[in-house]
């Protein structure tokens, strides 16, 4: 299941989370997040438990979007215990995004 975020419960959800989070940065408007949709659900099914997924919609959560630097969507920022420590712009494949997750959870298998 993909978490919404936005600016009441982005510290809660992500900041203060104990799982590593993977945050998708998308819009309504924007076709290749459209195209991203279906990997996030992807990973966020196969990493269930270990991983945390959420998306931020850029246009509802200006600020967020701001702090971040996000200048191109879509943009996925994985956090680990409240620090951005990685980052992948523009539509990503799924191989891609599943091996950014295991190098975040310290595995190979995943």
């Amino acid at each position: 299941m993909v978490l919404e975020v936005n600016e009441a419960n982005f510290e809660k959800e992500v900041l203060s989370c104990d799982l590593p989070v993977m945050v998708d940065f998308w819009a309504a408007w924007c076709g290749p997040c459209r195209s991203m949709a279906p990997v996030v659900e992807q990973v966020a099914d196969e990493f269930k438990g270990r991983i945390k997924v959420a998306k931020l919609n850029v246009d509802d959560n200006k600020d967020l979007t701001q702090r971040y630097g996000i200048k191109g969507i879509p943009t996925l920022l994985f956090f680990q215990s409240g620090k951005v420590v990685g980052q992948e712009v523009g539509y990503s494949p799924k191989d891609s995004v599943v091996q950014k997750l295991k190098n975040l959870l310290g595995t190979e298998q995943g």
